[in-house]
């Protein structure tokens, strides 16, 4: 299949094709949602997405490496040297490093705005001096670099049938409500290396802290405040899935039913930690592989049924080919677009929220 995605994107070069085979790779063992979900797109547009993710991944695990072999000191290290490779081979088209060299064609046959990706360094950064996040705000301004802009970067893969200013802002609330799921079904192993990506307001409504939550994860014991403030996070997150999902009709036929399984599998994993009774300290809820299955088979119905119709009306089922992407909105376009007006249960107002971790 890979060779089938390469030629059809026209990726010809030998050492650009095993660059997007080694992303492509990263995302089969990495990302199982989001790589089935890759699978409905157009075979041409797969490498990209790779390529996105790929470098996302790479990023990630330098930051998030249980390995307490590594000091933070080397992981800075690692990272800095990472932003360096992703500049040059932004500016020149090239690098030693397949993940970046595959990221840099990416974003030039999509015309992808480079200060998404230099966002995105940003929040990995302070992934390795912040622990913890006062306010939702708070994490809402980190949430930009990490998650919206991974909406952003998709979006000109994806393409839309309405101006990319307009479909920008639910591109990034999906992105900001993947990553609010991943905080919540992953708390545990977060708190593991010492991070609480659950705002501390909203915990301390439910009379939770920190604390608490080492003394559950620890002893494997329940605390109903604990339920509670998981249950609120888990409400305030759909909450974010609803600003996003008018977005899915605004992209172009072709790539909805790719967008549609990742937002109903994501949305299921929520409904999994419900099902389990909050207990995501103590182990990690997943979506059935049968409940997989049917919806990664009404996706594909979906994807026939588009191709069919892109058939009918004599319009190519891709859309527009890589080459011919209009240049992407950058961020003070797409931000106001970009920044939601968001009334969440922990602001006394309604306020405009930035928006911008692995995704599985």
């Amino acid at each position: 299949m890979t060779t089938r995605e390469l030629d059809a994107a026209g990726i010809t070069e030998p050492v650009l094709r095993d660059a997007y085979t080694r992303c492509r790779r990263l995302n089969a063992r990495h990302g199982r949602t989001y790589f089935l979900a890759t699978r409905l797109l157009p075979v041409e547009r797969r490498p990209a997405v790779h390529a996105l993710y790929g470098f996302a991944r790479w990023a990630d695990d330098i930051v998030d490496s249980l390995d307490a072999g590594i000091p933070p000191q080397r992981r800075a290290a690692d990272l800095a040297r990472l932003h360096e490779r992703l500049q040059r081979g932004l500016r020149d088209g090239s690098s030693a490093e397949p993940v970046v060299l595959a990221l840099a064609d990416t974003a030039r046959r999509y015309a992808i705005d480079h200060d998404h990706f230099g966002d995105f360094m940003a929040s990995m950064r302070s992934d390795l001096e912040v622990t913890d996040y006062p306010t939702y705000d708070d994490l809402y301004a980190y949430m930009h670099g990490s998650a919206a802009v991974i909406g952003l970067q998709m979006l000109p893969v994806l393409g839309s049938v309405v101006p990319r200013e307009e479909a920008a802002p639910h591109a990034a609330a999906l992105g900001v409500a993947f990553q609010l799921t991943n905080f919540l079904r992953d708390v545990g192993e977060d708190l593991d290396r010492g991070r609480v990506y659950l705002p501390a307001d909203l915990l301390s409504a439910h009379g939770v802290d920190r604390e608490l939550l080492l003394w559950s994860r620890r002893t494997g014991r329940r605390d109903p405040r604990i339920t509670d403030a998981f249950r609120a996070f888990a409400d305030l997150t759909r909450g974010v899935y609803r600003e996003a999902a008018p977005g899915i009709a605004m992209l172009e036929p072709v790539s909805r039913p790719c967008i549609r399984t990742a937002f109903v599998l994501y949305g299921g994993i929520l409904d999994a930690v419900a099902a389990d009774g909050y207990a995501v300290l103590h182990r990690r809820a997943v979506v059935p592989r049968r409940r997989r299955a049917v919806v990664a088979a009404d996706g594909l119905a979906r994807l026939t049924a588009a191709r069919a119709r892109a058939r009918m009306t004599g319009r190519p089922a891709a859309g527009v080919t890589p080459r011919t992407v209009a240049p992407a909105v950058r961020p003070a376009q797409s931000v106001a677009p970009g920044r939601l007006v968001e009334k969440h249960p922990m602001s006394r107002t309604v306020t405009a929220q930035p928006l911008h971790k692995e995704v599985t």
